[in-house]
């Protein structure tokens, strides 16, 4: 049964969270340092390198890389970036153990800005985040995977993957969405919508079942304002459980009440 179930309030999940050395956030955690070290081997394969070539790369022994690949050595930072680089991949998505789709992402982006969510077509920045990534959680809630694998990082403004900046700007630089800057007396706002000329691409990346949810997501959140959904995705679990810059793990969210997921 989900936590949020069990105990009156988030707050309670807080505490039983700060008070418990094993708790379900720090569970997760250890999950997926138990996933890269699965996942390291792997990368190594597909770049054709042997335990010898990486651990020279990291600056290791062989042995000490072997443990590393065994889960019996972990990576400190320096090693975790040297072995990030050297498989083309970043250091978020090495240690998660999983590759992100971004050709899916911006094709999320561009299904989003074809679901009539305002007027003019325009959608702000911010809340188009917010709907990646509660489309990305909530498939993970019923499908124990989410849409893009993008990760997730817990930053002031909300949950955001580092990757979302850059497919605005390969989308922005391709000519497939214009970004309009709005400047008010209280803040800057920048307005995404699909060009004209890209319209009629299509998307194929994304199943009939996955453009469904993203469908009722829309549908629930095309008349509410940008601070509306970010309040809300800031008071769901994942959020309220990591720690400012965290990565957030996909796994909390199966412990959110359903009516709570999206």
């Amino acid at each position: 049964m989900p936590l949020a179930r069990i105990f009156a309030s988030k707050t309670d999940v807080k505490k039983l969270y700060t008070y418990c050395l094993t708790s379900l956030h720090d569970f997760h955690i250890l999950n997926r340092m138990i996933k890269y070290m699965e996942k390291i081997k792997e990368f190594r394969l597909k770049k054709g390198l042997s335990q010898e070539q990486v651990a020279q790369v990291i600056g290791v022994s062989r042995p000490t890389y072997t443990a590393i690949e065994v889960g019996k050595q972990k990576l400190n930072i320096e090693e975790a970036q040297k072995l990030a680089n050297l498989f083309s991949i970043g250091v978020d998505e090495l240690l998660s153990g999983a590759i992100p789709n971004i050709e899916k992402y911006k094709h999320m982006i561009l299904t989003y800005l074809r679901m009539n969510l305002s007027k003019d077509g325009k959608v702000p920045k911010t809340k188009l985040a917010k709907l990646l990534y509660l489309a990305d959680f909530a498939w993970f809630y019923e499908n124990l995977e989410s849409m893009s694998g993008m990760q997730y990082r817990k930053i002031a403004y909300g949950p955001v993957p580092d990757s979302f900046f850059r497919a605005l700007d390969e989308l922005e630089e391709s000519g497939k969405i214009i970004i309009d800057h709005k400047s008010t007396e209280s803040k800057d706002m920048f307005l995404i919508s699909e060009s004209e000329s890209n319209k009629n691409e299509k998307i194929q990346t994304l199943s009939k079942e996955e453009n469904s949810l993203m469908k009722k997501i829309a549908e629930k959140w095309k008349n509410k304002n940008t601070n509306e959904i970010v309040n809300f995705t800031h008071n769901q679990l994942p959020y309220f459980l990591c720690r400012d810059d965290e990565i957030i793990p996909y796994e909390l969210i199966t412990q959110e009440d359903a009516d709570l997921v999206y």
